[in-house]
């Protein structure tokens, strides 16, 4: 599973300030070889159409809306490109509303607005891609809208400080995808959550696979997975362990608990492992299941105080 050091973190941070300093036009059109100032600009050159947008190392604090097209963000270099703080329409740091959009290789942090969802990636339009970067320290990483169609596909990235459940607002989560027609989230880690669910999802279909929650280092969180209308797919291959500091310990992984729209019948989780922090027993569920959907729970590695599953 490929994961971002703290170490590496702090020299790319420091070695990307130091290189956007000295350049002026830092988001280069790969297919024109034209070069922008701000990334905004250079998601409008691309307009309707298809188009790479290539980053150079650097903290930039802005952010940019796709209204069309076809558009690739990708780090000239993984890791050295940062998006800061800056948040547009009050969503996001990038507000997606084109027929698709793919992110390489960025790191998207500190974004927070007044209603509490601020996002390294907020999607309202179009296919998602993602893979090989990093959301951390914002009130959630990847949050998206509900419309027919939509796909999401996360790989080899990390989600790390994110959610929140305070302010008598909404809670917000590590990732929550609305009403979409497919998640796939794989090889990726979310860890230290603020509140809310590391992985929330009203997709009809999931492959949630090869993936880690350490939830140690968790701040009154709640569920690992949170399938809220129930799904079909497959979560396996997943480690998860659960800390002490819970809002909510019963469970690691829900089936429909904000009622089923969805047929849970073709779920299948099996090979994860679940566990608590040295020192930490608990009657905690592996699977709460609030229907009647027979979900194949195959075999799974347990801590011996952990329930399998319960009906709710």
């Amino acid at each position: 599973m490929r994961t971002f050091s703290t170490a590496l973190l702090l020299s790319v941070a420091i070695a990307a300030s130091a290189l956007a300093q000295g350049r002026s036009a830092p988001f280069t059109v790969a297919e024109t070889g034209r070069s922008y100032g701000s990334l905004g600009e250079a998601v409008g050159a691309i307009g309707d159409g298809r188009g790479t947008i290539v980053i150079a190392p650097g903290t930039y604090r802005q952010c940019a809306v796709q209204q069309g097209g076809d558009v690739i963000y990708r780090a000239a270099t993984p890791g050295t490109a940062i998006f800061d703080g800056v948040p547009c329409e009050g969503k996001g740091a990038l507000v997606l509303r084109g027929r698709s959009s793919a992110v390489d290789g960025l790191i998207f942090q500190n974004i927070r607005v007044p209603d509490g969802n601020g996002a390294g990636i907020r999607l309202e339009g179009g296919t998602l891609s993602v893979s090989n970067s990093l959301f951390r320290n914002s009130e959630e990483g990847i949050l998206t809208g509900d419309y027919d169609g939509g796909q999401v596909r996360i790989d080899k990235s990390t989600f790390r400080h994110l959610g929140r459940c305070d302010r008598d607002l909404d809670c917000a989560h590590g990732i929550y995808i609305g009403r979409l027609a497919s998640l796939s989230v794989t090889n990726s880690r979310f860890d230290q959550g603020d509140g809310g669910h590391y992985l929330k999802t009203r997709t009809p279909r999931v492959t949630i696979t090869g993936n880690s929650f350490d939830d140690s280092g968790g701040h009154l969180t709640n569920y690992m997975i949170d399938l809220s209308n129930g799904a079909t797919g497959v979560i396996s291959g997943n480690e998860m362990v659960q800390g002490k500091d819970k809002d909510n310990w019963s469970a690691f992984i829900t089936v429909a608990p904000e009622g089923r729209e969805h047929s849970s019948a073709g779920l299948v989780i099996e090979g994860n492992s679940a566990g608590f922090v040295p020192g930490l027993e608990r009657g905690a569920t592996f699977v709460a299941n609030f229907t009647d959907d027979a979900v194949r729970i195959g075999r799974n590695r347990l801590a011996p105080s952990m329930k399998v599953s319960d009906r709710r």
